[in-house]
Parts: C-alpha cells; sequence; structure tokens
C-alpha cells in the first residue's frame, strides 16, 4: 500500500498516472459503446415463463416479424358522424404506404358510435430513433385532412414503446447536467473555494463517461444489452458514488495538509487513511450490485452488471486519478480557506465534536428517540400496493395512454390488448370453446396458424393489467392447462406483467438475503468484529423500511400515485442497504482509528467531528443526485429516486450522526468484540481513571 501510495503521489511518477489515465481514457472514448442504437425497457423474461415461451412460439407464425400500431379517432366523448368515418377511411389508404402489409383494414366503430379504431400492421424496429420517426410519421398522416374537432391518437404496442423510449431520450444529458450542477454548488458550500470542484467534476465526469462505454461492452460480452433506463440509473450510481468518494478523499488531504507540510507526503497519508474506506464502502456496493446477476429477470443483471462496473471505475478515478489531479496545484487550491500546516483541525471542535459529546452524555434516550422515529415512520410500510399498470407508470400523461383509456372506454375493457394463447393446431377449436367459458373471459376466436400451432385471442373483461384481469389469467391457464395434448400455455400483455410481478417478487426474495449477507461479511472483515456489523446493518435496514413508510406516506398524500412499481422495493433496498452501509463505514473505520489512540467514546466523537462536515455534505449530494431521477415523467424512477434519496437523508442526518454513535457510546468497547482496538495508553488512562473514580 505505501509503495503504491507513494506512486500516485510522488513528484517523480504522479504524472505518470495522469498521462496512462488520458490515454487509456482517450483510447475507450474511441472505441464507443458499439452500440448503433438505444434500446426501449423490455420485460426481461426468463425464457421458462410462459408468456415468454409463448412470445418465442409467435415467432413461428405468419405474422412473426409484425408488430402494430393502433389508431383511436374520436370527439372528445361526442358520436362521429358519417363524414367523421368517411375521413377516417381515407386515412387508411395513405397509412397503407407504412403497413408491413400493403394495406390497412377499414375502421372499427364502437357501439356507442364514439370512438373508431384503425390497427396498422407495421414490421418490427428495434431501434427507437427509427421507431419514432415512424411513429411521427404515422400520427402526421392519421390527423391530415380530418374534420375539425377530431382526432387520431396513437397507441397500443407501438405507441407505448414510442412513449417509454421518448422518456429517456436526452435523459443522460439531463441527468449529467443537473448533477454536475448539484456536486458544483455542494463543493462550493463544502469547500467555499471558486476552484476547487473543477479538479471533481473533471474526474468523476470522465469516469461517468467512461462508465457507460466499459459497462455496455461488459454487459454485451455476456449477451445482456443494457437500455436506456439502466443507463440512466448507471449514470446516477457513478456520479454520485464517485463524487462521494472524492468528497471523502479531499477532507482527509485538507485535515492531513495541517498535519504535513509537504502536500505530497499529506496526500500520500490522506490516501492510506481514506484508501480503506473508499475500497470497503466502493467493493461493498459492487457485491451487492453484483448479487442481481442470480436474479431471473434481465433488466435486473442488467442493472448489476452495468452499475458494478461503473463503481468500479468511479472509485479507480477517485484512488488514482484524483489525487494524482489534486497534485497538480498546490494548498492554493483550497483558497480562500486554505489549510495552513499546524493550523488545527476539526476532531476537537465544531458542530460536530459538540453534537456528539451531547450524544454521548445520555446515549441511551438518544437512541431509543431515533429507533422511534424510524419505527414510526415505517408503519407506512404495512399500507405499500405494489404493482403498476402501464396506463400508471408515467408521472405525465402521454399520447399512448390517453388513447389506450379512450379505447377501453368505448370498447371492451381488454379488447386493446388481447391475450394470446398458443395450442397445437389440432386442439384450437376445443381451446377456443374452454377458454369463452372461463370467469372473466369476453370473448375468444381462433387466430392465425401455421398448421402445427394456431393463436387463440382471448378479450378479457376486465382491464388491462388489472387484479381482476391478472385472476382471469390464472384462471385461464388452470383451465386451459388440464386440456390433455393441447399444450395451451398463455402470453400477452396481461400474463407477461402477471409473469414479470412474480419473477421479480422471486428476486426480490433470492437477492435481498444475499445483499445482508455480503454487506455483513464485509463489515465484519473490515472491522475485525461482530457486534459493530450487527448493529451497522440493522441500522440501515431500520432506515430503509422508515424511507419506504415515509415515501409511501408522500406517494399517497402528495403524488397521488395508485401503487408502487414491481422492481423499485427491490432497486432502493439495494441502493440504500449499499449506498447507507458507505457511511457508516466511513464513520466507523475512522471510529475506530481515532479509538486506537483515544477509546472508543472519544474516539467516536472525534471520528463524528472529522468526517460529520464530509459525510453529511456526501448524503445531501448524493439524495439530490436520486431526486434528480424525478425529472423524468416515468413513475419508476420518480418513485427509486424519491425512496433513495429519504432514505440517504435518514441514514445521513439521523442513523450516521446520532443512532450509531450513540449504539457505540451504549456498548463500549464490546462494539468492537470480539477484537480490542485500544492501545496500552488509552487503556491505562482509562484504567486509572475508573480507579480513581
Amino acid at each position: 500500500m505505501k509503495r503504491l501510495t507513494t506512486f500516485i503521489t510522488a513528484r517523480a511518477t504522479s504524472w505518470i498516472v495522469l498521462v496512462v489515465a488520458l490515454l487509456v481514457s482517450g483510447a475507450i472514448f474511441a472505441l464507443g459503446t458499439g452500440s448503433e442504437s438505444e434500446t426501449a425497457p423490455g420485460a426481461g423474461l426468463p425464457e421458462t415463463a410462459e408468456s415468454a415461451r409463448v412470445t418465442a412460439a409467435q415467432q413461428d407464425l405468419p405474422s412473426a416479424d409484425t408488430t402494430s400500431a393502433l389508431l383511436v379517432y374520436s370527439r372528445d366523448g361526442e358520436q362521429l358522424d358519417p363524414t367523421d368515418v368517411e375521413a377516417i377511411t381515407a386515412s387508411t389508404a395513405d397509412l397503407a404506404e407504412l403497413s408491413s402489409a400493403d394495406f390497412v383494414p377499414p375502421p372499427s366503430v364502437s357501439e356507442d358510435g364514439t370512438t373508431a379504431l384503425v390497427a396498422v400492421p407495421l414490421e418490427v424496429i428495434d431501434d427507437v430513433g427509427a421507431q419514432a420517426e415512424r411513429a411521427d410519421e404515422i400520427r402526421s398522416i392519421a390527423n391530415a385532412d380530418l374534420p375539425d374537432g377530431l382526432t387520431a391518437l396513437l397507441t397500443g404496442p407501438e405507441g407505448f414503446a414510442v412513449d417509454v423510449a421518448a422518456v429517456f431520450e436526452g435523459a443522460d444529458f439531463t441527468l449529467l447536467l443537473t448533477t454536475a450542477a448539484v456536486v458544483i454548488v455542494l463543493l462550493l458550500v463544502t469547500y467555499r473555494s471558486p476552484w476547487l470542484w473543477l479538479v471533481p467534476v473533471v474526474v468523476v465526469g470522465t469516469a461517468d463517461g467512461l462508465a457507460r462505454i466499459v459497462a455496455t461492452r461488459v454487459a454485451e460480452s455476456i449477451g445482456i444489452t443494457l437500455d436506456a433506463s439502466v443507463t440512466g440509473i448507471l449514470s446516477v450510481l457513478v456520479f454520485g458514488a464517485g463524487t462521494n468518494y472524492a468528497l471523502l478523499l479531499i477532507a482527509r488531504y485538507r485535515d492531513e495538509l495541517r498535519l504535513v507540510e509537504d502536500r505530497r507526503h499529506a496526500m500520500a497519508r490522506a490516501l492510506r487513511g481514506a484508501g480503506p474506506a473508499i475500497i470497503a464502502s466502493g467493493s461493498t456496493v459492487v457485491l451487492a450490485l453484483l448479487t442481481l446477476l442470480f436474479a431471473q429477470l434481465t433488466g435486473n443483471r442488467a442493472l448489476g452488471i452495468a452499475c458494478a462496473t461503473g463503481v468500479v471505475i468511479a472509485m479507480l478515478f477517485a484512488l488514482f486519478v484524483l489525487p494524482a489531479a489534486l497534485l497538480l496545484f498546490g494548498r492554493g487550491l483550497f483558497w480562500p480557506y486554505v489549510p495552513h500546516y499546524g493550523s488545527e483541525g476539526s476532531t476537537t471542535r465544531g458542530v460536530w465534536f459538540r453534537l456528539g459529546t451531547l450524544v454521548s452524555r445520555k446515549p441511551a434516550v438518544v437512541a431509543t428517540a431515533g429507533v422511534l422515529i424510524l419505527g414510526a415512520l415505517a408503519l407506512g410500510v404495512t399500507q405499500v400496493q405494489i404493482g403498476l399498470s402501464q396506463n400508471e407508470r408515467f408521472t405525465s400523461v402521454p399520447e399512448a395512454v390517453v388513447g389506450q383509456e379512450i379505447l377501453a372506454d368505448a370498447f371492451s375493457a381488454g379488447a386493446s390488448s388481447p391475450t394470446a394463447v398458443i395450442t397445437n393446431a389440432d386442439y384450437a377449436d376445443e381451446v377456443a370453446d374452454a377458454a369463452a367459458s372461463v370467469d372473466g373471459v369476453d370473448s375468444a376466436r381462433v387466430g392465425e396458424t401455421n398448421g402445427e400451432i394456431t393463436q387463440v385471442d382471448v378479450v378479457l373483461d376486465a382491464a388491462a393489467e388489472t387484479d381482476e384481469a391478472f385472476a382471469a389469467i390464472d384462471a385461464l391457464r388452470a383451465e386451459l392447462h388440464s386440456i390433455d395434448g393441447a399444450d395451451a400455455i398463455v402470453g400477452g400483455l396481461d400474463a407477461q406483467s402477471l409473469d414479470v410481478a412474480r419473477a421479480q417478487e422471486a428476486d426480490q426474495d433470492l437477492v435481498i438475503p444475499l445483499i445482508l449477507g455480503l454487506v455483513f461479511l464485509v463489515l465484519v472483515i473490515l472491522l475485525r468484529a461482530l457486534v459493530a456489523p450487527l448493529l451497522l446493518l440493522a441500522t440501515v435496514v431500520g432506515s430503509f423500511f422508515a424511507s419506504l413508510g415515509a415515501s409511501w406516506l408522500l406517494f399517497q398524500s402528495v403524488l397521488g400515485f395508485p401503487a408502487i412499481d414491481t422492481n423499485v422495493v427491490l432497486f432502493s433496498f439495494l441502493f440504500l442497504v449499499a449506498l447507507g452501509v458507505d457511511y457508516n463505514i466511513f464513520l466507523v473505520t475512522r471510529a475506530r482509528e481515532e479509538a486506537a489512540q483515544h477509546g472508543t467514546r472519544t474516539g467516536m466523537i472525534r471520528a463524528l467531528a472529522a468526517t460529520g462536515g464530509v459525510i453529511t455534505s456526501a448524503g445531501i449530494l448524493l439524495a439530490a443526485v436520486f431526486a434528480v431521477l424525478g425529472v423524468l415523467p416515468l413513475i419508476t424512477l420518480t418513485q427509486i429516486g424519491i425512496i433513495v434519496c429519504i432514505g440517504v437523508l435518514l441514514d445521513t442526518l439521523l442513523v450516521r450522526t446520532v443512532i450509531v454513535p450513540a449504539l457505540a457510546f451504549l456498548t463500549g468497547e464490546k462494539f468492537w468484540w470480539p477484537s480490542r482496538v485500544m492501545s496500552v495508553d488509552a487503556e491505562v488512562r482509562t484504567t486509572g481513571s475508573a480507579a480513581r473514580s
């Protein structure tokens, strides 16, 4: 470790680190992601899921390479007149130029005469940009030359695909710009320097850019394609975590500049002091993220491998590039508050020292009050509802959702998203009759066939992705699976949503215990103790439930969200536990270092005084960065952002600053059991003080 820190900080070699980093970064940027197009988030179900098997079987049907755009024509609830229907019919001729079948079927008019539906067959396009261009062309043609008051809305599979993709259009730039602004403001507030912020922002910004390229390459090497939602979260996490590591290192460097005259020697000491904490916290996050590789859903695995790669890059830049970059400048980098050699540090003064002293006087009262606050907030968890439908996933209502709602009101609720049943061709009629007899099914008809398998199109009574629709899917599967020889399998939107929800629940049941086990193991190895890791893990889990409960109250009373999306709980737990433990690692590793000289009580107070400012700044920064996800009109990301934001603030302002120190004061030297951290001098002082009392 000493040789490495010397290489990074020495006058003769620190420039080599920067040159190598510059060359490697340039080569990676030149290489690029290798992806010429972006993809929208998909279901990501395993091949064994029943709805995924239906999708695979549909590839053998004549319409395998087609999708459809549904155009909903209406007059805001008024009845359509013959002129309207004539104009709609005329538009189908123009739309035929885009149709994969070279024609568009005539419009279907609802029984109440208020709505007309036109289904445009289309070839499947994976490229999001090309999809968006085609959607714009369809909208333009559909709305051309319509009578006044008559409008056409694009919905269906194509409409939703385009609208979801539009959510992420420019998202990376928006997130990066907003995050950089937050970082700059917080660094200005923290260090009150007009130019210090430039160094970490440039270093972490470069790491963020590299992370997307490297993560995409790594994911593709194991057969996973990153979609826009994953790369958006990746950017937030890398910038947030990277800046946290930078804040910790710079704070330690500033302290060492007061103790050591040579800035390079001071940086070497800062690296040796902060480096293990950064490595431990980063490794914890990486290991927690890698547990997602055991998940069933491809989206979960993609997030795990991408974000783990990104955090590794953030750590490397914080430990290698940032120190060398800071050493390009003298102490004047901190101007006007320059840490002069011999000036007083922060371990024995300041607001955090006073807070630690106050907590140490009545730790039982403080710990009890803190736990009660977390418990009160966690009560909201008992009311949490899980599962958002396709129409409920947007904070601002896109065209596809409006069209879907109009369609559901005018036609049978399930007509816009029929359930697809694949069966052996010889049993198609029997399967259709059996499906029609199931409660919750409106109609069933035999569809296309290739001679071996046939698709039966089933329309449900219930609206898409509701509990009633899911119950009908279960009943339909139970009935059709009982027909010997039919080999009937049930798919479609409702079946897929049901399978995703159950796969997500299975992933959650598997991954959460793995995360807890890995975090506990890292803490045991780092602290060489059992009591402290158990207490730290308990506080972080408590803050997660408190943040989830508080967020649910916010979702219900202020934002009006009907439920929490299926993957929000797992992702929020992952980020909060891994990142929450980060701050505890920063505090407790410093406390262990101080306790070796001053004992646990004084050591914890000094550690809180030394790290309080920087960890609070880092926590506020990370909370703000995740809150930035709320600028995107997708409820899933908004919910993750809010839950993580509240949880990080609880961790930073309550758990790490109050509850953890109180627990350390209550347990005393047993906090480090079975290891001992007191030096001989500290032990003699403590024994002598006890004897005198």
